[in-house]
């Protein structure tokens, strides 16, 4: 199984960036996937996740109203729309999967994810 992250980059603040995330190894609709973030000296935490249905949603209040995560089965891929981009959201970002993960068991505990891919740096200068 592997996670592949891209899309991160620098960006001025109140700019956009889109993160994509190519899951491989199996089928993935019935996993949950999220995206999760950590900055230096800071503990991970989940940004966004969506569930193995799709139907439901997770945003960390920090993001809630900037931040879009989405799905597409049929490719494998989670992606995460990031607007109005501020420094604080300046972090590693990192993919993960839950086999039948519910947005909401995604968002509360980071460490519970099954697989996870390696991190995106994102930079938001000010």
């Amino acid at each position: 199984v592997q996670l592949q992250a891209s899309g991160g980059g620098l960006v001025q603040a109140g700019g956009s960036l889109r993160l994509s995330c190519t899951a491989s190894g199996r089928t993935f609709s019935n996993y949950g996937m999220g995206w999760f973030r950590q900055a230096p000296g800071k503990e991970r935490e989940c940004v966004a996740a969506i569930s193995f249905g799709g139907g439901t949603t997770f945003y960390a209040d920090s993001v809630k109203g900037r931040f879009t995560i989405s799905r597409d089965n049929a490719k494998n891929t989670v992606a995460l729309q990031m607007n109005s981009l501020k420094p604080e959201d300046t972090a590693d970002y990192y993919c993960a999967v839950r086999r039948w993960g519910t947005a909401q068991s995604m968002g509360t505990d980071h460490r519970g994810q099954d697989y996870w891919g390696q991190g995106t740096l994102v930079t938001v200068s000010s």
